[in-house]
């Protein structure tokens, strides 16, 4: 193995690069094949002197080759010989120098050898100078990174005292390698030297030779190619230029005119005499026999043609009249001596033809326009106004569209009443008279628009002004229009999938009258037209039914809470309706969940799936779960509506959907969060600073795959807001969303003691100023805390016996508030949990009683986690009645745990709520 390293040719490995693709007799090859047939065929000798010269040609490169092969060839082997030569001096004298041995034998060879290796190695002018260890390891090496590698080559040739030469393929091209062994004084081999010098260092013979071999290659060639050129000039001289491949074509060429071409053509000379036509121009001139040599005056041709081409000037495409015939004349002068030539061409066809193509072509132009400037949008008046506008000028004058009742509301068209309405009008001036938009159209019978209606084909009137059924619809307006101008017009029935959905007039008056190959274009028109007031119809009904959805799913009007003043926003997106939504959920003990919630997608299934969630969430929040278990049973029961469609064979899953979840306790002012993907909730403290408390965020609703979720817990002062969004709010379309909350935060900062209903409407002005592509939801929740007068707090002891002394405090207590009428309804209540807490629960066992707007709530908490349950006792039984009464008595009742156990609540409506007569309820049979 060499040390420069080897390299193998592509060919050699194997590799094959694959050829481009591309259509057959297109690509390079074929380009290349016609390249070269064309060169082959300029390169073709014409004459006996090219022959005689292209053989000499070919006899002088090929000796020139040759000499050059066997030049090169001979030249290579020296080179290679030469460079064996120069490694193996070199290997020898740099094994036999004094002290290499001593070096190879030191400790450190590499540091003896190395410089005395590279001075030898650029005085020589060889590749490379290795040092070796018997055993194949480098000690010296032009690269220091592979000094003290190992060589795999065998040495053992060279190691017996025999020098070991390889030739090999380099990377910088072949190369000689020369290994001799250097020996101690006791004949023992103690290393090895190799030298490398690639063939191209080697002086080359052939360089010396080839400006030789090129002269005299030149020197014949230039002999040649004068004897070529002196035979080549006498043979042009007799044949005036023209050799016999030229004279067969002039021939060829001189028949096809006269005869074949299906263009007239005429030669004149400088006097005006017919020198040649041929077989078409005595056809379309009716030139008599024997013309040639007349002047052109006396061919019978008409005056004005006769002047042109008697005159000799130039022309191009002048239209004469030659009998029944339009001929297209052109005349160029030709030659010193002032002849011309004149081309004729029949037009007459072709200019009628002209004619009708212009006018196919303007058609054309105007359907390729209608295709692509009408229905650019979802809504029916655009669509007609752009059908109305593709039409006039270009092929009306005005154009009126009048649509069904049931399809301007997105409905299906009955077909059961003729009365429509226009939407869209349009004309070259404003003045016409005919009904405005907004006019109710009730069609009688015979007019034009009835029966195309019926028929469901165009219909034309050609003349407006002799029309019986279109005037009889209104004869005075019928007659104003006429007086104005408007003459004729087209009514094509606006149609799709079968039914109609409205009509269309076009009317001319400064145009031409309609003609019967305009029904085409305009019934064309229409049907494209009706496509996109169809689909447009279509997404009307689909979005107004969204949007119902919608608005029936969130929430209309909010409670009226203690704990926080509510101001809400919702704004669906530009492109319909989504997934956005929020909820403020009462929860007892006077708290609020707040909740805000987004589901990707726009359309029926988002608005569905969001009306699912929410109702999820309130019957969560109706077990009072903490947020974090909450958001899980959300994200189990996204999980099971997605593989529940899977099973039906529905592609359409919630994915993507977001939720944040706030449990406020005005209490304490404590605020616990959680959030599933959900943006992070902004903070507005009471002296106007804005933050965004770090809310740890969990995946999305339904892609969590059981992770657990984390909650935070703000406490909040009084008259905080505390601001939930979704993320159409802060996200936009080439706005970074760290952008969107900056702007957030300074559209929050100027709303300093603002209400939530203003902050929410400052906050949609700076943040919305063109629009949103998605839904925005927005909720802003003012803090308030509950008195600290209107809760007591009591420890309960588990000694029955403490029961009456609680009662009588609370009894107290509920006199100071000036609830004295509930004062027997809340012992019967209390005396009932506070019972059962101390005969079935645990401690600690604590009351509280909390005052909120127009209630009373009274908690009892115990330190187990069982929750009771009422049943109906029978008339034998002697307890079972307890919860029953706590039941009857109070508004609602219910229990929610705790990390320490749970709390029975119960409450109480205050004032024209509260409970009312108990003797009959007692006195019931329970």
């Amino acid at each position: 193995m060499g040390k420069l390293g080897r390299y193998v040719p592509a060919s050699r490995r194997g590799d094959r690069v694959p050829p481009k693709a591309g259509p057959t007799g297109t690509g390079p090859e074929a380009r290349h094949h016609t390249g070269g047939r064309r060169v082959l065929s300029s390169l073709k000798p014409r004459s006996v002197a090219g022959q005689v010269f292209l053989l000499q040609l070919v006899v002088v490169l090929v000796l020139i080759a040759t000499a050059l092969v066997v030049l090169v060839v001979q030249d290579r082997n020296r080179a290679i010989q030469e460079a064996g030569d120069r490694s193996l001096v070199a290997a020898e004298s740099f094994a036999n120098a004094p002290g290499t041995a001593e070096a190879m034998q030191s400790d450190d060879p590499t540091a003896a050898l190395q410089p005395r290796a590279e001075q030898v190695r650029k005085k020589t002018g060889v590749d490379y100078v290795v040092a070796l260890s018997p055993y194949g390891f480098r000690w010296t090496h032009p690269d220091p990174d592979q000094i003290g590698k190992h060589v795999s080559t065998s040495y053992g040739e060279a190691l017996g005292g025999e020098p070991h030469q390889t030739t090999f393929d380099s990377s910088l091209g072949k190369a000689v390698d020369s290994t001799v062994a250097v020996f101690d004084e006791k004949g023992t081999a103690v290393g090895l030297v190799t030298v490398g010098v690639t063939v191209d260092k080697a002086t080359s013979v052939v360089q010396r030779q080839l400006p030789v071999l090129f002269a005299a290659g030149g020197v014949a060639l230039l002999l040649a190619a004068g004897g070529s050129a002196l035979v080549s000039g006498r043979l042009r001289r007799q044949t005036r230029g023209l050799g016999p491949v030229e004279m067969t074509h002039m021939y060829e060429h001189h028949d096809a005119v006269l005869h074949a071409v299906r263009e007239g053509v005429i030669i004149l000379d400088g006097d005006g005499r017919l020198l040649l036509a041929n077989d078409e121009a005595r056809r379309l001139l009716a030139l008599p026999p024997e013309t040639e040599g007349r002047p052109v005056g006396a061919l019978g041709l008409s005056p004005a043609l006769a002047a042109l081409l008697g005159s000799g000037r130039a022309a191009t495409d002048e239209v004469f009249l030659a009998g029944d015939i339009l001929l297209a004349v052109n005349v160029r002068p030709v030659g010193a001596k002032g002849g011309s030539v004149a081309t004729l061409r029949d037009t007459t066809e072709l200019r009628a033809l002209a004619g009708r193509a212009d006018v196919a072509g303007g058609r054309l132009r105007l359907l390729y326009d209608a295709s692509t400037r009408i229905g650019t949008t979802l809504d029916m008046t655009r669509t007609a106004e752009e059908l109305t506008e593709v039409a006039v000028p270009r092929f009306a004058d005005f154009a009126t569209i009048e649509l069904v009742e049931p399809v301007l509301r997105g409905g299906e068209p009955t077909g059961a009443s003729t009365e429509m309405y226009r939407i869209a009008a349009a004309g070259i001036r404003d003045d016409a008279p005919l009904y405005p938009v907004g006019t109710r159209m009730r069609y009688v019978p015979g007019n034009p628009m009835v029966i195309g209606m019926r028929t469901g084909r165009p219909v034309l009137v050609e003349h407006l002004a002799v029309a019986d059924g279109w005037r009889a619809q209104n004869p005075e307006r019928a007659q104003r229009v006429i007086e104005y101008g408007i003459h004729s017009m087209i009514s094509a029935p606006l149609q799709a999938r079968g039914q109609l959905l409205g009509v269309v007039e076009f009317w001319r008056s400064e145009q031409d009258p309609f003609e019967p190959d305009d029904l085409s274009p305009a019934e064309e028109l229409a049907a494209r037209a009706a496509v996109c007031i169809d689909n447009a119809r279509r997404y009307t009904r689909e979005h107004t039914t969204a949007v119902t959805l919608q608005r029936s799913l969130l929430p209309g009007t909010l409670p009226e809470l203690s704990a926080l003043e509510v101001g809400h926003r919702y704004l669906p997106a530009r492109a319909g309706v989504a997934g956005d939504w929020y909820d403020v959920i009462p929860l007892p003990g006077a708290r609020v969940a707040l909740v805000v919630g987004d589901v990707v997608g726009h359309g029926l299934h988002a608005a569905a799936t969001m009306g699912r969630l929410r109702t999820a969430v309130h019957n969560f929040a109706a077990l009072d779960l903490p947020p974090d278990e909450l958001l899980m049973h959300l994200d189990d029961l996204i999980t099971r509506i997605d593989e529940d469609a899977a099973a039906e064979g529905n592609t359409e899953a919630v994915t993507g959907a977001t939720c944040l979840y706030a449990i406020y306790d005005p209490v304490s002012g404590r605020c616990v969060l959680a959030r599933a993907g959900h943006p992070g909730p902004a903070l507005v403290t009471p002296d106007g600073s804005v933050t965004f408390p770090d809310i740890p965020v969990a995946p999305p609703l339904g892609a969590g795959g059981g992770l657990p979720v984390e909650t935070a817990a703000l406490r909040l002062a009084a008259d905080s807001r505390l601001v939930l969004y979704t993320d159409g709010l802060v996200e936009a379309r080439g706005r970074d969303i760290d952008v969107g909350l900056d702007t957030l935060r300074e559209a929050l900062a100027g709303t300093d003691g603002a209400t939530p209903d203003d902050t929410c409407r400052a906050v949609l002005d700076a943040m919305l100023r063109t629009g949103s592509s998605d839904d925005v939801a927005l909720l802003v929740a003012r803090t308030r805390l509950l008195d600290p007068e209107h809760v007591a707090e009591w420890e309960v002891p588990t000694d029955p016996a403490a029961v009456p002394r609680i009662r009588a405090e609370a009894t107290r207590r509920l006199e100071s508030w000036g609830l004295g009428e509930a004062v027997f309804t809340t012992e019967l209540i209390l005396s009932e949990l506070v019972t059962n807490a101390i005969r079935y629960g645990k401690t600690p066992i604590s009351l509280r009683l909390l005052r909120d707007r127009g209630s009373l709530i009274c908690e009892v908490g115990d330190g187990t986690s069982t929750s009771p349950h009422m049943r109906r006792a029978t008339l034998t039984d002697e307890g079972g009645r307890g919860l029953f009464l706590v039941a009857q008595l109070s508004r609602r009742w219910g229990t929610r745990y705790t990390d320490r156990g749970k709390i029975i609540w119960a409450e109480q409506a205050l004032g024209a709520g509260a409970a009312g007569d108990l003797g009959a309820l007692l006195m019931a049979d329970l």
